[in-house]
């Protein structure tokens, strides 16, 4: 098996992209504060990250379809947690019972 040069920066920057995204996803899988993600910026990334996702199927590029099928579940699990948890500071004061 030849690896060419495509595939190994392809790899690499799969491999940084992804990993950097791990610390925040840990922080926020631990601790579950979302507070701090934006709704509407995590949906978009969501989507972005499923459109490189197929977009890496198409090309048969396994280097873009492994980083970005690893991205897209933790970018899901945190889409979730702030869907589930994540109502703003401001929005749980006001629901208290008087």
């Amino acid at each position: 098996m030849v690896i060419s040069l495509i595939d190994v920066v392809g790899s690499a920057a799969a491999f940084l992209t992804t990993a950097s995204f791990l610390p925040q996803a840990w922080l926020s899988f631990r601790t579950r504060d979302v507070s701090g993600v934006s709704l509407g910026m995590y949906s978009v990334f969501t989507a972005g990250v499923a459109l490189w996702l197929a977009y890496g199927v198409l090309l048969d590029s396994w280097p873009m379809m492994i980083a970005n099928t690893i991205t897209l579940a933790l970018a899901v699990m945190i889409l979730g947690m702030k869907l589930a948890y994540g109502r703003s500071p401001a929005a749980k004061q006001g629901s208290g019972t008087q």
